[in-house]
């Protein structure tokens, strides 16, 4: 170790004892009552020496008021150098700043916000230009530019947003008309699988709805398929009872609500009824003659016994 290097972590003697100096400083920099307790030094180097004092403001705990002085060489007078306020080792601090392109969570986004896409976002490339030459990883690859070739196929000029009528068929640019190829950029390889990750993972096979349903949404009826390389392993859910409605769900997927889960049963056939309330039953005002055990008299009979 060096003499230089020994002499700078050894504080020096008058820098050290100049604390009255620093406190001066630091109430003077800082609001009335602020600064407390002289609670430490540092070397800074030669002749340099910062000095520490608890910092009483509220909301600043921790913190400490950080006075620098210095002294000459050869000179006998410590001189003010700076003060400033610092955290502590138990200082309270703000989190760290992250920037706001990474902040940003799904939902965040309201009406009237903008989303600016960077201009080398991985989950995108550019479409079409127009140009005989493919862009690379496009859909429209050396392989089908092969296929134009073999064809005799004809390469409309200009990029297909210009043109003022829908190109010819068997042109790149009727093929990529087809693919949805005519903006400016277009999904990229990467863009697809971080979207297909993140659909497997909120409407997949894994979660507790799909893991307790009675079917995939392979065989309901609801499932609405979709087109692209995308729906080999996806659809759009289209039952206004399930918990993924208007989602794109995985094939694999599945809820209560799937088309086939159950047959509803037939509503049970009401018993016939016991008393028919819709017949009538005739009755005579004086019963028939036969229809009793009492033997047929006379009227006059009948008076001599004193019935009437």
């Amino acid at each position: 170790m060096s003499a230089a290097t020994t002499r700078s972590r050894t504080p020096d003697r008058l820098c050290a004892e100049a604390v009255d100096l620093a406190r001066a400083a630091a109430e003077e920099a800082a609001a009335p009552g602020v600064v407390g307790e002289h609670v430490g030094l540092e070397s800074e180097g030669d002749r340099v020496v910062t000095h520490f004092f608890e910092c009483k403001e509220l909301g600043y705990r921790g913190w400490r008021w950080a006075v620098t002085v210095a002294r000459a060489s050869r000179a006998k007078f410590v001189t003010l150098d700076e003060v400033v306020l610092l955290p502590g080792p138990d200082a309270l601090l703000a989190p760290e700043w992250v920037p706001w392109s990474e902040r940003l969570r799904p939902g965040d986004m309201g009406p009237g916000d903008l989303l600016p896409t960077d201009a080398e976002d991985l989950r995108l490339e550019p479409g079409y230009s127009g140009d005989e030459e493919p862009v690379p990883n496009a859909a429209v690859s050396e392989e089908m530019a092969e296929l134009v070739e073999a064809e005799d196929a004809e390469v409309t000029a200009g990029a297909p947003a210009n043109l003022p009528v829908v190109p010819s068929r068997g042109s790149i640019a009727s093929v990529a008309e087809e693919l949805g190829m005519r903006r400016a950029r277009v999904l990229s390889r990467y863009g697809l699988h971080v979207a297909a990750d993140r659909w497997e993972e909120s409407y997949g096979a894994k979660t507790p709805m799909a893991q307790a349903a009675p079917a995939s949404c392979v065989s309901c009826g609801f499932l609405q398929p979709i087109g692209g390389s995308l729906g080999q392993a996806f659809g759009v859910c289209a039952n206004e009872f399930s918990p993924a409605d208007g989602r794109v769900v995985s094939l694999a997927y599945g809820c209560g609500g799937h088309s086939e889960a159950a047959v509803m049963p037939k509503p049970p056939q009401p018993a016939p009824p016991v008393i028919d309330e819709t017949r009538v039953d005739p009755f005579p005002l004086r019963p028939a003659p036969d229809s009793g055990s009492v033997p047929v008299v006379s009227d006059g009979e009948a008076a001599d016994l004193g019935h009437s």
